[in-house]
């Protein structure tokens, strides 16, 4: 037949593959697109300030140097606030999704009882709280829990949304699945570790890759509950630097010295991509998962 292409046993037609290209070169511009301000701020980080006030961003620098980089990276601050935020990041995710799926695999069984009730205080709790004071006086005054690592963890160890996610994953599973291991005498438990878990990965991926991000990112609770600098998060340390590079520049100018050798700008670009270099490093690897994950709940068994 003429005009026509056979691709993974499927005949294409011209106007089949015209369309093809069109759309994969539509695809392959979008992603230039999005890689276009990292590149940007990548390039950027390594000029000088003077280029950078003189010239503007760029993407190759005109005069190469690290001083943003030493600025952020020595003094071992940075090195410990990585420390912190590896430390929360794991394991805050692997509680968390231990959690997440001992309560979102009950909830997805019908026949539990007050099934209904117990999702409904779990989505209350996404309705209201009781407030920033009162949680703040439980966790500091009450739990003892200030200046104290796992007050980074604990207190947003349970995300409802992750966790309604979950169940709505475990619930288009096949129910025929637990009913054959319960002919074979399995319990709930086992059910769930050899049975539930293996064909729940992208959406445990997915759950998982937004906790750690959460984690990652985390800074309000390390600006509330910590004093010590050798417990800071990596976001609330760099946000910490930056606010000390706004107050050099304001002191610099009011005494009247140049501000031109202070890499202010630079900074806060090399603090991106200090910042976002691990996660970018992780994504590619949970991706696969990631897509699958998208749709979780979205098809029934």
């Amino acid at each position: 037949m003429m005009g026509k292409k056979k691709t993974g046993g499927i005949r294409q037609s011209k106007q089949d593959r015209i369309l093809s290209y069109i759309m994969n070169g539509i695809v392959i511009l979008f992603c230039l697109y999005c890689l276009f301000p990292f590149l940007y701020v990548l390039g950027s980080s390594f000029e000088t300030e003077n280029n950078i006030l003189r010239y503007g961003y760029t993407f190759i620098p005109r005069k190469f140097t690290l001083a943003a980089y030493k600025a952020v990276l020595l003094g071992g601050g940075v090195l410990k606030a990585y420390g912190v935020t590896i430390f929360t990041a794991a394991v805050g995710t692997v509680l968390s999704m231990v959690v997440t799926i001992t309560l979102a695999y009950p909830l997805a069984q019908k026949k539990l009882k007050f099934r209904n009730q117990i999702t409904f205080f779990v989505y209350f709790t996404m309705l209201f709280n009781g407030g920033l004071v009162p949680t703040y006086l439980l966790i500091s005054k009450y739990l003892g829990m200030k200046n104290n690592i796992w007050v980074l963890v604990l207190p947003v160890m349970f995300n409802p949304w992750n966790m309604f996610l979950m169940r709505n994953f475990f619930s288009g599973i096949p129910g025929e699945l637990a009913e054959s291991a319960y002919m074979d005498g399995a319990n709930e438990f086992q059910i769930l570790l050899r049975i539930v878990l293996p064909v729940s990965v992208p959406g445990i991926a997915t759950i998982s890759l937004f906790y750690v991000l959460m984690y990652w990112n985390q800074w309000f609770n390390s600006m509330l509950y910590i004093e010590d600098r050798n417990l800071m998060t990596l976001q609330y340390y760099i946000m910490d630097l930056m606010r000390s590079a706004e107050a050099m520049k304001q002191l610099a100018m009011s005494t009247g010295v140049s501000v031109s050798n202070l890499p202010e700008e630079t900074l806060k670009l090399a603090t991106t991509i200090v910042t976002i270099g691990p996660v970018v490093f992780i994504y590619p690897f949970v991706q696969k998962y990631f897509t699958q994950g998208l749709t979780v709940g979205a098809i029934k068994g």
